[in-house]
């Protein structure tokens, strides 16, 4: 699901200084495009959190990120297709931190998961030795490991401001 138009911010007074205003959807979205690392949260089949550093890139309204098929994180997911990314920054007076929550889908589309190579390559393709690579009939790699790439559609997001301090929520 892709949304056409920009979902309307939000402020909750309750969490938010006097006087500040609402998160801009560009401000936060920027933080998406930016951010070299994001948190995962999914829930293990027995109701535990599973909390995992992820890469991903934010493109068409949607997080995409990968994950080897046979990890924690999949076999959450597998079973509960609910998850919250998060991103920002580790300060409390400076900056901005972002949460989504939404559904993962796994994308297997040949020519989808064709073009969300050169989005993250222009992303993280450098020294570090990760890439995505697809070949020809649709398999994934990530640093010539075999990967499943998944994107959160988001249903909610907040973006948590540092100064002033501010809780605004998009919904979608």
């Amino acid at each position: 699901m892709t949304t056409t138009t920009e979902p309307a911010p939000t402020l909750d007074y309750r969490f938010s200084e006097p006087g500040a205003d609402a998160t801009s959807w560009a401000d936060t979205v920027a933080l998406l495009e930016t951010a070299e690392l994001y948190w995962l949260t999914t829930v293990r089949a027995d109701g535990r959190p599973h909390v995992t550093p992820v890469v991903a890139v934010w493109h068409d309204n949607a997080i995409y990120f990968t994950t080897a098929p046979i990890e924690q994180k999949m076999r959450n997911m597998e079973a509960n297709p609910e998850v919250v990314v998060t991103t920002g920054v580790a300060t409390w007076v400076k900056g901005l931190d972002v949460v989504v929550e939404g559904d993962v889908h796994v994308i297997t589309d040949v020519e989808h998961l064709q073009r969300l190579t050169s989005v993250f390559d222009a992303k993280y393709d450098d020294d570090r030795g990760w890439n995505l690579e697809v070949t020809d009939i649709g398999e994934a790699r990530v640093a010539n490991h075999p990967a499943v790439v998944l994107r959160v559609v988001p249903t909610k997001v907040f973006a948590f401001a540092k100064d002033p301090h501010t809780q605004t929520r998009f919904k979608f």
